[in-house]
């Protein structure tokens, strides 16, 4: 009997945790590269970043990073987005969020701030490549105006030794 009823606890929990938890966004500083490289080897690239990677793009002043964060800690970070600035375009150099938070919506907060932020700077047009088999992605970018405008075959270099496709996606910010 008590089993039974620890079950469905659990759950009540995690829902309420989920519901309590709301993450917020804020810009990355260089103290974050550890936590970066962490959360960029956690995700399906298969080519990680290290910590000194990150730390040199984090000093660039052509880069800019937004950082999702916990409410209750913000030194936790849940994702992370990064662009190159070049005049008036910016390309997304890489995003990723911890598989633990995915499916909560929460990619779309990141990435819908790291948009109104470059708008801010008078960035124009946005630019990035997603693999082609990587079908939440492309929602998540359709599903912010991002347009398909080009293919890289064989862009990609898998962790099985295959290579795969890159779609080049453009968003226009000059509604934002």
């Amino acid at each position: 009997m008590r089993q039974r009823l620890l079950v469905p606890f659990r759950k009540i929990a995690a829902l309420m945790l989920r519901k309590k938890t709301s993450p917020f966004v804020r810009h990355a500083a260089q103290k974050d590269a550890q936590q970066f490289a962490k959360l960029h080897a956690e995700g399906d690239f298969s080519q990680t970043w290290s910590p000194d990677d990150f730390e040199g793009l984090l000093t660039d002043r052509s880069v800019i990073a937004d950082v999702l964060c916990d409410p209750s800690r913000p030194e936790r970070i849940y994702g992370f987005v990064l662009s190159r600035l070049a005049g008036d375009e910016a390309e997304i150099l890489t995003i990723t969020l911890a598989r633990s938070v995915r499916g909560r919506g929460w990619s779309r907060v990141l990435l819908s701030h790291h948009i109104a932020h470059l708008a801010s700077l008078d960035v124009a047009t946005l630019f990035l490549e997603v693999e082609d088999g990587n079908r939440p992605a492309i929602a998540l970018y359709r599903n912010q105006s991002f347009v398909e405008i080009g293919k890289r075959p064989a862009y990609y270099h898998r962790r099985d030794g295959t290579r795969a496709l890159a779609l080049v996606m453009r968003l226009s910010l000059g509604e934002f």
